[in-house]
């Protein structure tokens, strides 16, 4: 038998089929008539290619596998460990992560895929409005009924600890969740205002329905703020109009520029209640918060709302977010009349709370995932896991995660003891702090650390079918969505001005007695100074700007949010690693965090940022004009 024969024989019984010899030809300028070179000669190959035709070829790199996200969390154990040791919370915890990684995880990605749409019109041309989405988003508010991603923290079955156990599930839900732990954000904020301003009715059943584990009684709220001519400044962009009818009730009148998780079941707005002549009072005073459900009428139309068109987002997409037109949209006052703004600020605190436990979880996502990549995919002969300088790149997003997870969780942790009613002035001081520091914070660390995490792939990082980047599009909105960095900045500055510096003090004194519990510690001895000499740089700092005119402050106010997040998380990284029941790795962690400029409001301070000429510099650089007649 000759080899080709052979050969041919040997595919055949590989693949069923027989290959026939294939020829490759050289293309070259031989003219006719002339010999060729030996180089140009016909070849016939003993064997075929491995990737002709619709061969292949033999490798095919192994996907990242995502494991129970409740047993892969060293940290998140560690921390339950220490603060919550219940065995029916880690049995719980345990069973969603498996939900989670067996189930769920297919959900989100089914949302991804399947993107909410919008039908205008009904088959005779009658007005209806559906906003359709994917049965994944269906299951998901069922899902969160039965595990009381909202009802644990109404139910408070672990007491002060509660929202510590509620937040640790949202964990370990949020980015397998086609985000609907947005949903479940303002149902949760529309359940806490409902429960502070008094559950009676008429809202009563939907305070029920917010907080109900079961399925077919469970209500998501909408949360319709944002109108055309501002975000976050409510006071000075909201034009929406309450018109009182004879029943004690109101109409509302306007349009609403940015609605998110429009098919909710209810929602709670803001608008000015009008007089007899139609006259409103302007800014934030005159504004009140409404409730009103979102209902059909017998035909099938929706009541007093026109859905304009659905936005085209950079990520998110799973979640229907819309333009609305209210006209006559029933409603009932929720507040005191002109007390809108003061009373949402408990819905404030619930959702910047959630967005920081979201923006926690997307970088512990991942890194989950990279982790396990890194065991899977070989490059230049090794593991990845064996190149130093790969590991060193997840060492440092490991690092941001656990800083980030420790700032989230003690703000839940505090949110808990105010809940039940043994907060001190001191603990509510810090969690009127905390709360935007932690969430502006997190907000820009997940963007920056999912961003390191794909480039993890290489290029599979960027290709949309793997799901990876849809991790990067939605995180980019958690810095956004309820303040943006600066605005939550300034939010800073004004709670500092409005306690009279109290919050500060709180600050500065839970810091401090958070270091004195690494004393026996001294591997731990680097990390303490440099958090404690942070603080002195801090205080110091804060003493000199009370002497300089208010625009010094306002200048300063980014630096001095991102200080008092990293020299925090500084503290609390220490602290947990001073535990009796702590790792090596948690030692590492909090070594590793103090290495980096803990207190950048006094380094910029030195190097003349908040100047008063700055302002004027910033401007001219950021307009500057080409200047004519240079080349």
């Amino acid at each position: 038998m000759s080899a080709q024969a052979a050969g041919c024989r040997g595919w055949k019984m590989l693949y069923g089929v027989t290959r026939p010899t294939i020829h490759i030809r050289c293309v070259s300028s031989t003219e006719a008539g002339s010999r060729p070179s030996e180089d140009e000669q016909l070849w016939e190959t003993a064997s075929p290619l491995p990737f002709s035709a619709a061969r292949l070829g033999s490798f095919f790199q192994d996907r990242p596998v995502l494991k129970n996200p409740f047993l892969e969390d060293a940290l998140l154990r560690g921390y339950l460990r220490r603060h919550l040791p219940q065995e029916a919370v880690f049995s719980d915890l345990l069973a969603f992560g498996n939900r989670v990684s067996a189930e769920v995880d297919g959900w989100g990605r089914e949302c991804e895929v399947t993107p909410p749409r919008l039908v205008h019109f009904d088959p005779w041309g009658r007005r209806v409005d559906h906003i359709l989405t994917s049965p994944a988003w269906k299951r998901m508010k069922e899902l969160s009924a039965q595990e009381g991603l909202v009802a644990i923290a109404y139910e408070r079955p672990m007491g002060e600890w509660s929202r510590v156990y509620q937040m640790c599930k949202l964990y370990i839900f949020s980015p397998s969740s086609g985000l609907y732990t947005c949903p479940l954000a303002m149902t949760d904020g529309a359940a806490k205002v409902i429960q502070s301003t008094g559950v009676s009715w008429p809202v009563e059943a939907a305070y029920n329905r917010l907080t109900s584990r079961q399925p077919e009684h469970f209500w998501t709220s909408g949360q319709w703020m944002t109108e055309r001519q501002g975000g976050s400044d409510v006071g000075g962009g909201t034009a929406t109009m309450a018109v009182p009818q004879s029943d004690g009730w109101y109409k509302l009148y306007g349009f609403k520029w940015f609605t998110s998780a429009t098919d909710a079941d209810m929602t709670l707005t803001l608008a000015r209640v009008c007089d007899r002549s139609g006259a409103t009072i302007p800014g934030s005073r005159g504004l009140s918060l409404f409730y009103a459900e979102v209902s059909r009428d017998h035909d099938g139309c929706l009541r007093g709302i026109e859905v304009q068109r659905l936005k085209d987002k950079l990520g998110t997409r799973q979640m229907p977010t819309a333009e609305l037109l209210l006209d006559g949209l029933p409603a009932h006052r929720l507040s005191e009349e002109g007390r809108g703004v003061a009373s949402i600020a408990n819905m404030l605190t619930i959702t910047r709370i959630h967005n920081s436990i979201a923006a926690a979880a997307s970088m512990r996502r991942v890194v989950q995932l990279a982790r396990d990549y890194a065991t899977r995919r070989t490059a230049f002969g090794k593991l990845l896991k064996e190149h130093p300088l790969h590991m060193q790149t997840l060492a440092r997003m490991e690092v941001e995660t656990r800083g980030a997870f420790l700032l989230a969780m003690d703000v839940c942790r505090l949110l808990g003891r105010e809940e039940s009613a043994i907060a001190s002035q001191f603990d509510t001081h810090l969690l009127r702090l905390l709360t935007p520091v932690v969430k502006l914070y997190t907000g820009k660390q997940t963007v920056a650390v999912v961003s390191e995490g794909l480039e993890s792939f290489g290029g599979q990082g960027y290709m949309e079918d793997t799901g990876l980047p849809g991790l990067l599009r939605d995180a980019q909105v958690l810095s956004i969505w309820e303040g943006t960095t600066n605005v939550l900045s300034l939010d800073v500055l004004r709670c500092v001005h409005r306690s009279s510096g109290m919050v500060l003090h709180a600050y500065f004194t839970h810091a401090k007695s958070l270091l004195a519990g690494a004393s026996s510690v001294s591997s731990l001895d680097p990390a303490v100074r440099a958090v404690d000499g942070a603080l002195s740089e801090l205080k110091g700092f804060v003493q000199e700007a009370a002497t300089k005119a208010p625009g010094y402050l306002e200048l300063a106010a980014r630096d001095l949010a991102y200080s008092l997040a990293r020299i925090y998380a500084g503290a609390l990284l220490i602290d947990h690693a001073s535990w009796k029941g702590s790792s090596p790795a948690d030692i590492y962690a909090a070594l590793r965090w103090c290495e980096q400029d803990l207190c950048i409001v006094a380094s910029n301070k030195m190097r003349g940022c908040y100047d008063g000429n700055c302002p004027g510099l910033d401007s001219a650089l950021v307009y500057e004009q080409p200047t004519e007649g240079k080349n």
